[in-house]
């Protein structure tokens, strides 16, 4: 199963693309960081099609929770912002919808 490995790439691919383009927006980087940040979007997209999954809503409702926890793993490495009690029961929970959703057979 390589939902394990694409998911968490995906995040990873997905949040820096986002920040790229926050960056410029609300930060006043270099719009040099827009071409990274499509290069970083489209290296999600392609890695959301690796997952084995019947529909692709599927798959992209189970990966909303990897995400979720991994923002919050962006905001306190890059951003320096701890979660909070409730981020973590958040995410938690989410990861939980993710693995049930997963957990699906066939």
């Amino acid at each position: 199963m390589i939902a394990p490995l694409a998911y968490p790439a995906a995040a990873l691919a997905e949040i820096a693309g986002c920040f790229a383009f926050w960056s410029v927006l609300r930060l006043g980087a270099s719009p040099w960081w827009l071409a990274a940040g499509m290069a970083s979007l489209a290296a999600f997209a392609w890695l959301l099609t690796l997952v084995e999954a019947a529909a692709a809503g599927r798959a992209f409702a189970a990966y909303g929770g990897v995400y979720i926890a991994a923002s919050l793993a962006w905001m306190w490495a890059v951003e320096g912002e701890m979660p909070d009690g409730r981020d973590l029961a958040g995410a938690l929970l989410c990861l939980a919808g993710a693995g049930i959703i997963l957990a699906r057979p066939g």
